[in-house]
């Protein structure tokens, strides 16, 4: 049985966990399926946006403790589980969380590999891990601490205490926060924005902001100036700006 839910709206993939008994806790098969699910939309031209999403009540509560409770040092560097999350680093196309109820560990460490994340009012956001006598092990250190800062992913990290919706946007960790009944069709209405635009500039836009948060700012500012210019190869740069002088909407190709 898939531990995922799949569908497609026009250039928008859906791609919702389906663990309900568990919260949506990340095991080793929901993984698997994941990896090859957001791998397969990437490689696919008639999808330009993926939301990822889990229930109204969880997005994950974390990874699968049944999974790794028992487990040495060496069955985990053998298992080699955070290979898979560098494959969902490399996804060039935008991955937006919708995101309620529980985002903990390696949920919120999921949510925070995507692009956006839009969150529900009662969302939910925390790597508890240490109250397991661990720590986050999928970037979440890392991550957290660079939309947070120092002093914050210290006491959340540390003390394994959840950030609110309303503190995690004060925070940066999330794009928007919604009334619950709307965290859904919010990121949906969001992707389907996004998918309008032309691809190939949404691509760079993305690698580029990216960048910024791994190189120093004048490396960072070279990387940026390059994409911009490779832009004018494109036939959506030139149908671009071709319609804004022509005062209609553009049409983008993804060429």
């Amino acid at each position: 049985m898939s531990e995922l839910l799949i569908s497609t709206d026009g250039p928008v993939a859906r791609v919702t966990l389906n663990r309900p008994k568990q919260l949506n806790a990340l095991n080793l098969q929901l993984m698997q399926e994941l990896v090859a699910a957001l791998e397969a939309f990437d490689a696919d031209e008639a999808i330009r946006v993926i939301v990822l999403a889990g229930s109204e009540r969880a997005f994950a509560a974390g990874a699968d403790v049944h999974d790794m409770a028992g487990s040495t040092v060496v069955e985990q560097v053998q298992r080699n589980q955070f290979a898979r999350w560098e494959r969902i680093r490399r996804i060039r196309k935008p991955i937006i969380a919708a995101v309620s109820g529980f985002c903990l560990g390696g949920g919120c460490e999921l949510a925070m590999h995507c692009d956006l994340i839009i969150a529900s009012e009662t969302a939910q956001f925390g790597q508890p891990e240490i109250n397991l006598g661990v720590m986050p092990g999928a970037g979440g250190t890392q991550r957290l601490t660079r939309a947070v800062g120092k002093a914050a992913a210290m006491d959340v990290i540390l003390t394994g205490r959840f950030l609110t919706a309303q503190e995690a946007l004060a925070a940066g960790v999330v794009s928007r926060v919604v009334p619950k009944e709307h965290f859904l069709s919010e990121a949906m209405k969001v992707a389907r924005q996004i998918a309008e635009k032309a691809p190939l500039a949404v691509r760079f836009a993305k690698e580029a902001v990216l960048k910024a948060h791994e190189t120093p700012l004048s490396e960072g500012l070279e990387y940026e100036r390059k994409l911009f210019y490779l832009l004018f190869a494109t036939e959506d740069q030139k149908e671009g700006m071709k319609a804004f002088i022509e005062k209609r909407s553009p049409t983008f190709r993804g060429a």
